[in-house]
């Protein structure tokens, strides 16, 4: 069975930075892009970031650029996201997500994606 599963949520201070990770088992994402969905209560899922197969290209939320960093590790079958200077609307559950298909360029709709984690809170206090 597929799964991702996230890890690294918890409480910041806002000004601070916050790594997620996000582990695959069961099978290998090697080709497919990945990545960082976040929702808070009450709204709409909302892309953050993601990052091509090869891992050569990335993009990012507006929200997020110039603060945001995901990458991946096809060794170890995992995806990060790093997020520096956080602020309290960062607040929201991070969802790690890997496309349908193989070798596909990388988009940022969630339509795109076909396997998704359950979900890590993360809280920045102002």
């Amino acid at each position: 069975q597929v799964q991702l599963v996230e890890s690294g949520g918890g409480l910041v201070q806002a000004g601070g930075s916050l790594r997620l990770s996000c582990a695959a088992s069961g099978r290998t994402f090697d080709h497919h892009f990945m990545g960082w969905f976040r929702q808070e209560p009450g709204k709409e899922r909302e892309f953050v970031a993601v990052i091509s197969w090869s891992g050569a290209r990335t993009t990012y939320a507006n929200s997020v650029k110039g603060r945001a960093t995901i990458s991946r590790d096809k060794f170890k079958n995992t995806v990060d996201l790093q997020i520096n200077s956080v602020k309290p609307e960062d607040t929201a559950v991070y969802y790690c997500a890997a496309s349908r298909s193989p070798f596909a360029p990388e988009e940022t709709g969630s339509e795109s994606f076909g396997s998704w984690g359950q979900g890590t809170q993360v809280f920045v206090s102002s």
